[in-house]
């Protein structure tokens, strides 16, 4: 009679060991799916921006900060400027500065930055505001009679006027006393300030006895003063540009601010500070 053999009975700590790999290599594709939908749904979600980082010439300084102000309460987004003349600017620009736009005292350079490849896909340099020249002096100047031509007389020793290689207010007030035909009587008495900002605080602080500068400037300096307008026909109009940049980290803030800028209600703030709108 042939013996009747029996398996032996499954080994229980085997059975264990196989059934926790089982669960931990569950558990850890569980994790490993779980990382990978939370970071594809944190990749779509809309990435935080930064401020719009504008590059602002200087005859805007007066200006703009009340405009940013606007725009922050208006639309909840934030904005900073940093001011100099265009010129600097457009330097800073070329050499790596993020800003996403730019707001130029003149066309010139705005175009040059679209020429150049600084300007962000697509985007064309447009006008914003057209500036004015004026001829400004203090209260306490001892200036009796203010005009171009009195710039030529024994009255006046000092003029500031803005760099015309940096600023395009210097280059119009240069323009403008070309025209004139008073370059030759009056280049002894330059003062030349860096931006049309400093050409201002030169003539109100007493540094020089009148000041070629902006409208903008003479409508918001705090010194007490009185201004001429510079003849219109003595100067090209200052049509004063803006772009938005390639180089910046805000390019949806930076459209959407520029479109505010071109906005009716900005226009009129600006021409109340002296900056009148493109067509007038």
């Amino acid at each position: 009679m042939s013996e009747t053999r029996h398996n032996p009975p499954p080994d229980d700590s085997r059975m264990f060991t196989f059934r926790c790999r089982r669960w931990f290599w569950l558990a850890a594709l569980s994790i490993v799916v779980f990382l990978a939908q939370s970071l594809t749904a944190l990749l779509a979600q809309p990435q935080a921006q930064g401020p719009v980082r504008i590059a602002a010439a200087a005859d805007l300084q007066p200006l703009l900060p009340a405009v940013l102000a606007n725009y922050e309460r208006e639309t909840g987004e934030h904005a900073e400027a940093s001011f100099a003349s265009s010129a600097t600017l457009a330097t800073q620009i070329e050499n790596g500065a993020p800003f996403d736009v730019f707001l130029s005292a003149d066309m010139a350079l705005p175009e040059r930055m679209v020429r150049d490849g600084f300007a962000a896909a697509g985007q064309t340099a447009q006008p914003y505001a057209r500036g004015t020249l004026v001829l400004w002096t203090r209260h306490q100047s001892g200036v009796q009679t203010l005009s171009m031509q009195s710039l030529a007389s024994s009255a006046i020793h000092s003029i500031a006027i803005a760099n015309p290689q940096h600023a395009p207010y210097g280059r119009a007030a240069m323009q403008a006393l070309t025209s004139l035909a008073l370059v030759p009587a009056v280049e002894p008495k330059l003062r030349t300030a860096e931006n049309i900002a400093q050409a201002a605080q030169f003539a109100s602080t007493g540094n020089a006895d009148v000041g070629l500068i902006s409208l903008t400037s003479a409508l918001t300096l705090t010194a007490q003063g009185h201004y001429v307008a510079v003849p219109q026909n003595a100067y090209p109009p200052i049509l004063q540009g803006a772009v938005a940049l390639k180089g910046g980290a805000n390019a949806k803030g930076a459209m959407a601010f520029l479109r505010y800028l071109h906005s009716p209600a900005v226009a009129q703030q600006l021409q109340k500070g002296g900056l009148a709108p493109v067509q007038q």
